[in-house]
């Protein structure tokens, strides 16, 4: 079987509007080794239904490069989000990026097949932007013939776009990317040493919005300081698990999800006043990473380059700024931060869906071998089309990172804009998408 064939026969079904067809391919684990164990990945075709559907069309292909790291494709129903708008112009493929979704997943449960934490560290390292483009490379041969497509890179997606510009631009027609712009020659401390000001930023700006939320804050983590409760699904919320949850507030909708979460957190019951189950219930869903566990284990991963260890490093920043301690909000003297889009060591602590892969973690967080992702020569010389929405004061992408390079893709066109948050695809649809394509384009 040539690399990048299918593994198996294609499947097609409809939904509202839409005909999507399910493939499964068989790429090698490493790229450069192609004549050793492979891994299957999984990605869903869709087409409108009023292009005649599955083999119906001679439709250009977009696909879609999911955020994460560690996040499956959107299963969407239908034309929901920016697909509806993507589907007039293309025949978009939505992939499971290796390891996460039906594409060989990487989890607690999967993980222990490869052996000990130094054998797991060691296969996950196959799992970032090089290897996932390599990926989209063998598949775009087999389903183009041949021919350049477009890509929409969300977040995480974005990074993959702008090393797919610098690894294989002759397999790029065109390059969308929104709210995902990586710094090219950063650490994973340049980073986090910008992230968490916009993350004081966004507490304050709920806080201005929803004042009350100061003290229902203060009072859940006073409590969660004497009592450290196990949530009912398994995860131990602490203090600093609470703070997390400021992960919303980089979404349109975050800080109004957030103040309603914490309105109702506590209940009186016959042993006193007790955390609600629908508080618990909620947290857990927000805070657990069992659906998605390479966020945790490959986030910082994602900043490796060269012989420096990325060593939990938004742990150890986070020291540089002590209006995060807890310990300033429970004495009164100032309001509880919340954190976000940060992976330390206490998540493979709380999590049970974590505990098992600490080591593996740690593993990774010590590694000082990552291949350089970017090539800026290439960049520099980019001649794919390009363009690129970068969201202002975005909580989980840097700002000022994503114009510098924009700045070092030649031809890329950016649009700076306050209207959204970092979820702008996904909520602003179908604007945003039309905007960046006739940036692309030149139609504007």
């Amino acid at each position: 079987m040539r690399p990048g064939a299918p593994l198996t026969a294609t499947a097609s079904y409809r939904q509202p509007g839409v005909v999507l067809t399910d493939h499964r391919f068989s790429v090698p684990l490493d790229h450069d080794d192609p004549a050793g164990e492979r891994i299957e990945v999984f990605a869903r075709e869709a087409v409108a239904s009023a292009h005649g559907g599955h083999g119906g069309t001679d439709l250009p292909w977009l696909v879609y490069l999911q955020g994460g790291p560690g996040c499956g494709a959107n299963r969407f129903v239908g034309k929901e989000a920016w697909l509806g708008r993507a589907l007039q112009d293309y025949r978009v493929l939505l992939l499971d990026q290796r390891g996460t979704g039906s594409s060989t997943p990487a989890t607690r449960q999967t993980l222990p097949l490869r052996g000990g934490p130094r054998e797991q560290a060691d296969y996950l390292t196959h799992f970032r932007a090089d290897s996932i483009v390599r990926d989209y490379e063998l598949i775009r041969r087999e389903l183009t013939g041949g021919a350049p497509w477009t890509v929409l890179g969300q977040s995480f997606g974005g990074f993959c776009a702008t090393h797919y510009l610098s690894a294989a631009p002759e397999g790029l027609h065109t390059a969308i990317i929104t709210g995902g712009l990586p710094t090219l020659d950063g650490h994973a401390d340049d980073v986090y040493r910008a992230a968490y000001p916009r993350m004081a930023r966004k507490s304050a700006a709920h806080y201005a919005r929803y004042p009350q939320d100061i003290e229902r804050a203060r009072r859940i983590a006073a409590h969660l300081s004497e009592h450290e409760p196990v949530l009912n699904g398994g995860y131990r919320l602490t203090v600093e698990a609470f703070q997390s949850l400021g992960m919303l507030l980089g979404t349109k909708d975050g800080s109004h999800r957030l103040h309603y979460l914490l309105e109702d957190a506590f209940v009186r019951t016959p042993a006193g006043i007790e955390l609600s189950d629908a508080f618990q219930e909620d947290v857990q869903a927000n805070l657990s990473l069992a659906n998605r566990p390479l966020f945790a284990l490959m986030h910082e991963t994602i900043y490796g380059q060269g012989e420096r260890p990325t060593d939990w490093s938004a742990e150890r920043l986070r020291g540089e700024f002590p209006q995060f301690d807890p310990g300033k909000a429970l004495a009164g003297d100032a309001p509880l931060l919340f954190t976000g889009e940060a992976v330390q060591r206490w998540q493979f602590d709380c999590d049970p869906a974590l505990r098992p892969l600490r080591e593996t973690a740690e593993l990774l967080a010590a590694r000082t071998d990552w291949a350089p992702l970017y090539d800026t020569a290439r960049l520099a010389a980019n001649e794919v089309p390009a363009a690129a929405a970068v969201y202002h004061d975005d909580m989980y992408v840097d700002t000022e990172h994503s114009l510098r390079t924009a700045r070092s893709i030649r031809g890329l066109r950016t649009w700076v804009t306050d209207e959204y948050e970092h979820d702008g695809l996904r909520t602003g649809s179908p604007r945003v998408l039309d905007r960046l394509l006739a940036l692309a384009r030149g139609e504007v």
